[in-house]
């Protein structure tokens, strides 16, 4: 029978750490995989029957060689690179990566989001497995013409191609699009499995070390995440506003578009979103910014130079408090947000 080990009562990492406590109700972590077979293949000489040490690399490159035209496959590279790019506009990097942190104000629109792109998936993968076999047959002419031109030994040059290309009933296996969401938690203990009596103890003291110091760890970078977020945050704010100023100053129109007063407000609302830490401090200056910098339309920015050159001024000062703020140690923030754990988690006991 397996001994369980119970960790000693008061040292619950997520209640001792209460930052722990509060990422976990405010967010999840999520990760999203999109593959897809990328039909492609790594030449080696003896796959076109020739010797290496006699090949010219001036007549015949070898490497890694397209197996399907690259429009072919374009549709996933494309679904491909919306998915990532969605996750990482509504997202933080968690733990150096492993993982993003999505915050549950932005959850709803993730998940539909990323559902509208699933159906896409799908879509796309019905269609090349029904042109599949003409693609195939296509593509393998293609190289029985080579191998001609070249004077290779077709025969050899077609088996070692062929066998790079799945089967059809079997190219499901390569296609996937899943999205997976986690909580986090940190590891209160872990358990013992059946082993002999002599190296029980040793197992279970070793494991409770090891629950012990990914707990430890865990909450240090956890507290590090949070302020990372924060910082993140308010760069991306002087980001926006000196794009902005650029977009004015080079832009087709003349003075100021409407889109780039957008760029501003979506920003805002993306900002309250993604702001799980509680900075009110820069919330409070984006929304100073929402009334002073975007009650006037772009039309009348450009009916009114005076205007036009304070909203250059006011975007300017908006970009320079947020580089400022980005560098300044977010101990409070992050204090307050541990306290809403604290406070949560009293509330359920």
């Amino acid at each position: 029978m397996a001994n369980h080990h119970h960790p000693p009562k008061g040292t619950n990492p997520m209640t001792d750490n209460p930052i722990l406590h509060a990422l976990a109700r405010e967010g999840v972590l999520i990760n999203v995989s999109v593959r897809f077979w990328r039909a492609s293949k790594k030449l080696e000489p003896g796959d076109l029957g020739l010797d290496a040490a006699s090949l010219d690399e001036r007549l015949i490159s070898l490497g890694r060689k397209r197996l399907l035209p690259k429009d072919a496959l374009a549709q996933f590279a494309l679904i491909e690179s919306r998915a990532h790019a969605m996750v990482e506009q509504s997202t933080f990097p968690f733990l150096g990566g492993i993982a993003h942190f999505l915050p549950n104000r932005k959850l709803s629109e993730t998940r539909q989001g990323l559902d509208a792109l699933r159906g896409d998936f799908e879509a796309a993968k019905a269609k090349f497995k029904d042109a599949y076999a003409d693609l195939r047959e296509n593509a393998i002419e293609e190289w029985r013409e080579l191998a001609r031109e070249l004077s290779l030994d077709a025969r050899t040059v077609i088996a070692k191609i062929e066998a790079s290309y799945p089967e059809p009933d079997a190219l499901d296996r390569y296609f996937g699009f899943e999205v997976r969401l986690y909580q986090i938690r940190a590891p209160e203990s872990l358990e013992a499995e059946c082993v002999t009596f002599a190296d029980q103890e040793y197992i279970v003291e070793a494991r409770k070390r090891a629950a012990t110091d990914a707990a430890a760890q865990m909450g240090r970078e956890s507290e590090a995440f949070v302020g990372e977020c924060v910082a993140t945050l308010r760069q991306e704010a002087a980001k926006v506003c000196e794009d902005m100023l650029s977009s004015i100053q080079t832009g087709k129109t003349e003075g100021v578009h409407q889109k780039t007063l957008n760029r501003l407000l979506k920003f805002i609302e993306d900002f309250k979103a993604l702001n799980f830490a509680g900075d009110a401090e820069f919330d409070r200056i984006l929304e100073n910014a929402r009334s002073t910098l975007l009650s006037k339309t772009a039309e009348e920015y450009r009916d009114n130079a005076a205007a036009l050159t304070r909203l250059q001024s006011g975007l300017k000062g908006l970009a320079q408090t947020a580089k400022t703020l980005a560098q300044q140690d977010a101990h409070a923030i992050v204090s307050r947000f541990g306290q809403l754990g604290t406070r949560k988690f009293t509330l359920a006991a």
